[in-house]
């Protein structure tokens, strides 16, 4: 028999307060009532619940205080706010504190419910996770391996939530591998035979991201000159990756919520709606809850995606990571050639702050591996390139990385090939750009690529 699931309300208003106590009971969940913010934390005390559902304005402590003394005592107990004077600067303020969640009175049911069952399903979810993440050990899935308790509890999650039908949001900074994990979720799924499909939302022009997604009929606007599918219909039966899903517009977001509620689109110019089976899994760099209460994304929307969450903690977080993100990245890039890290450039890269996240680290080590023959890199053939180091100390750095070359007997001319090398291959070999990021003429740059034909071959893609 299932657990009855419980709810502290903490409410003085003597209507609202039974009002949703019955509305919960309905719903067979237990409602325990509390008046203020100190009769709520003295049942904190004597018991665990669920979740803590609190107006903002109360005689003694706020709401929003309450939500601080409540992470103290109970951690692991979400925290939905309810206010009758609700401004953005509120719901800010209510966030930061750690609120899972903040309603504006009077309160929809539907919304209540919605929210509640939300809080539930995350905190259920969470508790899984750190039970996965608690055992010692690297964890693998695919080809990733984890050793850090959160990449972990990310792995054990998406083994059990793969083959769910239900959406997943994907929340953390730039550059931490939303995608990566994405890929995981469809690779691990019933759909890995099927296509995965990504988009960032970002990169596409918003008067033409409706037709990317949902597709057109011909003569829907100019240049239609024949029907074309959507990516909802190219990722039948598979996964549909929506990135950066926080910037897509307002009146798309709509359209959006509509496709994923009736699992159905209608092409832009079309009158029939055509039944669409494709998983949705977003990622946005961006605090989406901040973004609801600012007005810029649709609460509905939002908790449609969030159905299961996954956060992606910064690099910074999970050293313990570093060195296997290395050492794959290491292996993958050389190829045939065997190329390392040494324990010591292992321990360097692992003391970074890397706030470009994984991105940022792969970047430095394939400059690193363009700019070194030696087969095992050392932290000398490391420190010039990293972006965070102390002040005073990259002069000696670059030095000692640039004598190190000229002690493997690599000329001045080869070494400023090496960094034109580079910046070609991050400029997509255009040479002007690069021209520009060196400091250097065009003219000088045509003639060196002219003269290389290894960077000739880079220019030309």
């Amino acid at each position: 028999m299932a657990r009855t699931r419980s709810v502290l309300i903490v409410e003085d208003d003597p209507l609202t307060g039974p009002s949703v106590a019955g509305l919960l009971e309905c719903e067979r969940i237990e409602a325990t009532l509390a008046t203020t913010a100190n009769e709520a934390l003295g049942a904190l005390r004597r018991r665990d619940f669920d979740v803590v559902l609190s107006d903002v304005r109360m005689p003694g402590r706020s709401g929003i205080q309450l939500v601080g003394e409540v992470r103290e005592l109970r951690p692991d107990t979400p925290v939905v706010l309810m206010t009758g004077f609700a401004t953005v600067d509120a719901a800010v303020e209510a966030m930061r504190a750690g609120a899972f969640d903040y309603l504006t009175k009077p309160v929809r049911p539907e919304e209540l419910l919605l929210s509640i069952e939300h809080a539930f399903e995350v905190r259920t979810l969470e508790a899984q996770t750190r039970a996965a993440s608690a055992h010692d050990g690297p964890a693998s899935l695919g080809d990733m391996v984890a050793e850090s308790p959160a990449l972990r509890g990310i792995f054990s999650l998406i083994e059990r939530v793969a083959d769910s039908r239900s959406h997943v949001l994907i929340t953390g900074e730039s550059g931490t591998g939303k995608e990566l994990v994405a890929r995981l979720l469809h690779e691990t799924s019933r759909r890995a035979e099927a296509p995965f499909v990504p988009v960032n939302c970002a990169a596409i022009p918003e008067g033409l991201l409706e037709s990317e997604l949902f597709g057109h009929v011909r003569g829907a606007f100019t240049g239609a000159v024949a029907s074309k599918p959507g990516l909802f219909q190219l990722a039948e039966a598979g996964t549909l990756f929506l990135d950066e899903i926080g910037d897509i517009s307002p009146e798309l977001q709509a359209k959006l919520l509509r496709a994923l509620e009736q699992r159905e689109v209608r092409r832009v110019g079309g009158s029939q709606a055509e039944r669409v089976d494709a998983r949705v899994v977003a990622a946005t760099h961006k605090n989406l809850r901040s973004e609801m209460e600012a007005g810029r994304f649709r609460r509905d929307l939002y908790y449609r995606l969030n159905v299961i969450p996954i956060l992606i903690p910064p690099l910074r977080e999970r050293r313990e990571d570093i060195a296997r993100i290395a050492e794959a990245f290491v292996a993958r890039t050389a190829g045939t050639k065997e190329r390392s890290l040494s324990p010591e450039a292992l321990e360097l890269l692992a003391a970074q702050n890397w706030e470009g996240n994984a991105r940022e680290l792969e970047n430095t080590l394939e400059r690193a591996l363009l700019l070194s023959d030696a087969r095992v890199l050392e932290p000398v053939d490391l420190r010039a390139l990293l972006s965070d180091q102390p002040a005073g100390e990259e002069p000696s750095a670059t030095a000692d990385h640039f004598e190190a070359l000229a002690a493997r007997g690599i000329s001045l001319r080869e070494i400023e090939n090496r960094l034109i090398r580079a910046v070609l291959k991050r400029t997509g070999g255009n040479k002007v750009e690069a021209a520009r990021r060196l400091g250097i003429s065009r003219r000088t740059i045509y003639r060196r690529c002219e003269e290389d034909p290894g960077l000739g071959d880079v220019a030309r893609g």
